[in-house]
């Protein structure tokens, strides 16, 4: 059997393990820093100053244009809303016309809604007011999400 050897080291030895301390070079001093940092922040918050101004501007011009136009926008929403109950009006009178006795608005020859004035308007439900478009009109409005 062979004897064995144990593992020695190199002739002359190993060479020396370098553990010297070498420090980080310095580019500024503290004091440096500290101004630099206090430079900085000084010039961020002017800028977002500006920048707060500048934003403000723009709401308040955004809030005035939408208060001015919404009058305008709410009149033609109106406008609409009127015209397509004159359209369900005219389509009933053109589908019922060969009805003896049949009168646009009430349910043979009876007012529908007997405590009012007849020139009152009455809000149709959603369905009524899209009787005669086509489902995807009314699916349109009845399902309305944000998400899709």
């Amino acid at each position: 059997m062979a004897s064995k050897v144990q593992d020695m080291p190199p002739p002359g030895g190993y060479r020396p393990i370098n553990f010297a301390r070498n420090p980080a070079k310095q580019y500024f001093s503290g004091y440096t820093m500290f101004l630099g940092f206090a430079g900085m922040t000084t010039a961020a918050i002017y800028i977002y100053y500006l920048t707060s101004k500048k934003i403000k501007r723009d709401e308040i011009e955004m809030r005035s244009s939408r208060l001015a136009l919404m009058p305008m926008l709410m009149a033609e929403r109106d406008r609409q809303f009127l015209l397509q109950l004159r359209r369900n009006r005219d389509e009933e009178a053109k589908l019922m016309e060969n009805v003896e006795g049949w009168e646009v608005g009430k349910y043979y020859g009876d007012p529908i809604f007997k405590t009012i004035p007849p020139d009152t308007l009455i809000t149709p439900h959603a369905k009524d007011y899209y009787v005669h478009s086509s489902y995807k009109e009314y699916a349109k409005r009845a399902f309305f999400s944000f998400w899709t």
